[in-house]
């Protein structure tokens, strides 16, 4: 699956425990990252300072659902179960 341009679904709903430019001590679940443009794109993709937790993600349908607001609904269901 195609990572769906604009969704950002992978940067606001999941904790990230890893620094992040501009957010050194990561971010909380459902908080919107401060990479994450008016587009929903992330101004650092592909560079070497994005958490290695970013770089690595995959869309996938059982992650990414049909559209953003199923995204967003699955990830965070994801990061509770995992918490």
């Amino acid at each position: 699956m195609q990572c769906r341009l604009g969704c950002g679904a992978c940067c606001i709903a999941p904790s990230i425990n890893q620094p992040i430019l501009g957010m050194p001590n990561g971010k909380p679940a459902g908080v919107r990252c401060i990479q994450l443009n008016d587009d929903n794109l992330c101004k650092i993709f592909g560079d070497p300072s994005r958490p290695k937790l970013c770089d690595g993600f995959k869309a996938e349908k059982d992650v990414c659902g049909d559209n953003t607001a199923q995204a967003l609904q699955i990830i965070t269901e994801l990061e509770r179960l995992t918490s």
